[in-house]
């Protein structure tokens, strides 16, 4: 079951969205640059290992290896904070994003100073820390958030935004989430696909600060009952 939001929603939901923008961002990097592989997708990683198997695909083997376990070992960590932090929820959830934008941020200067390089082996190196950060957040979202505000895997919230629009069952209530993650991933994905033709390092510090104003919500932002002053 997600917990009660630490904040009042309007906030946690614009959070959320930040959260899905740095997503795209981080995802455009791994695909378009690190080999074709996914960092916060583990659906896509599953499926390429598959189609790996013919030797025609040309797509890398150790690489969706490497994210998925990272993936997990994040998601495991973001498990840990939460059964410790649980009852103090926005120490919890904004610990968590803070954690996740400071290994961004790592990453970013180990790119931009040339410790790290897309090249060679040392890009599952790149693969492992961009993982993990994704695994954390994906495991703090999953305790927390709404179905429809996953801030990754947008199947779901595609099938529900159809199923239940005035054109399926018609029972869904307002879509404006659900279309906004939609429209805030492509955002995402086609900046980081755009800014990746001047810098790397940039779009993974773009990441971090994202991720970083996400957390700096959750830690800061009215309660879900406080109210505004007269």
């Amino acid at each position: 079951m997600p917990e009660e939001l630490p904040v009042a929603r309007r906030w946690a939901v614009g959070a959320l969205l930040i959260m899905t923008f740095a997503t795209g961002l981080v995802d455009a990097v791994s695909y378009l640059r690190l080999g074709h592989v996914f960092v916060a997708n583990m659906t896509g990683n599953v499926v390429f290992l598959g189609f790996s198997l013919s030797r025609a695909s040309g797509l890398p083997v150790v690489a969706p290896i490497v994210a998925m376990a990272a993936f997990v070992l994040g998601a495991i960590l973001g498990g840990k904070l939460n059964r410790i932090l649980s009852d103090r929820p926005r120490l919890w959830v904004g610990g968590a994003f803070a954690g996740q934008a400071g290994g961004l941020t790592l990453t970013a200067v180990l790119l931009s100073t040339g410790v790290l390089r897309p090249e060679g082996r040392i890009v599952l190196a790149i693969v492992a820390l961009l993982a993990a950060c994704c695994g954390l957040q994906n495991a703090t979202v999953r305790l927390l958030a709404p179905r429809d505000l996953t801030t990754t895997v947008l199947t779901q919230t595609l099938t529900a935004l159809s199923a239940q629009s005035v054109l399926g069952a018609g029972t869904g209530a307002k879509p404006h989430r659900r279309v906004g993650s939609l429209l805030v991933m492509f955002a995402g994905a086609a900046t980081g696909a755009l800014l990746l033709q001047v810098t790397l390092a940039g779009v993974v510090g773009l990441a971090a600060t994202a991720v970083a104003g996400a957390a700096c919500l959750f830690a800061l932002a009215p309660g879900p009952d406080e109210t505004r002053p007269g």
